[in-house]
């Protein structure tokens, strides 16, 4: 896997304040990420019990 494969991103939404949700392809962990002007950040996305959203990973 390319270094700049590891990423994949599966939704976006906004213009100007964006919310976007990424997926770790090697561990299946998602990730959201809002961007807001010139500030942004990046958490975990996490499900009702409060653990980390894993989607299935394909083998490579």
């Amino acid at each position: 896997m390319a270094k700049n494969d590891r990423f994949e991103k599966v939704y976006s939404q906004g213009k100007v304040d964006i919310v976007e949700i990424w997926i770790d392809k090697e561990t299946g962990v998602n990730y959201m990420c809002r961007v807001a002007g010139y500030a942004g950040g990046l958490t975990v996305l996490l499900d009702k019990d409060g653990n980390p959203v894993i989607s299935p990973v394909k083998d490579r």
